[in-house]
């Protein structure tokens, strides 16, 4: 048996993860993604296979945003257009990651906007 990596068993607890939640176009799903410098949050209709929304700390008005203020300012970003596009309501994917730091301030964010989940 290989060793998994730390990546690998994140990969695994998000597929876990995925088979409890799903995207509708009335509830969609806000994924997470995070890396060593950047974070970037989709809301993705999975019935469509469409993103309805999307903000990354990698766009030009939220460079350098890699630390928790960072991530508040990409979720608050998110929460603008997402309001923008008529989304009040979301279901939130992690991605496997902990629901502790940059994750929990970007979602702390998106509810500060005013969508709700």
């Amino acid at each position: 048996m290989a060793v998994k990596t730390r990546s690998d068993l994140r990969v695994v607890r998000h597929e876990r993860l995925r088979k409890k939640i799903t995207g509708t176009a009335e509830r969609p799903r806000l994924a997470v993604f995070k890396s060593n410098k950047h974070i970037s949050a989709q809301i993705i209709d999975d019935v469509s296979g469409h993103t309805l929304a999307a903000a990354s700390s990698q766009e030009k008005d939220l460079k350098g945003t890699d630390n928790v203020d960072g991530a508040k300012k990409v979720g608050q970003a998110l929460g603008d257009r997402a309001k923008k596009a008529g989304i009040t309501t979301v279901v939130f994917d992690r991605g496997g990651f902990r629901y502790h730091g940059v994750v929990a301030g970007l979602a702390d964010a998106v509810r500060e906007a005013g969508v709700k989940f």
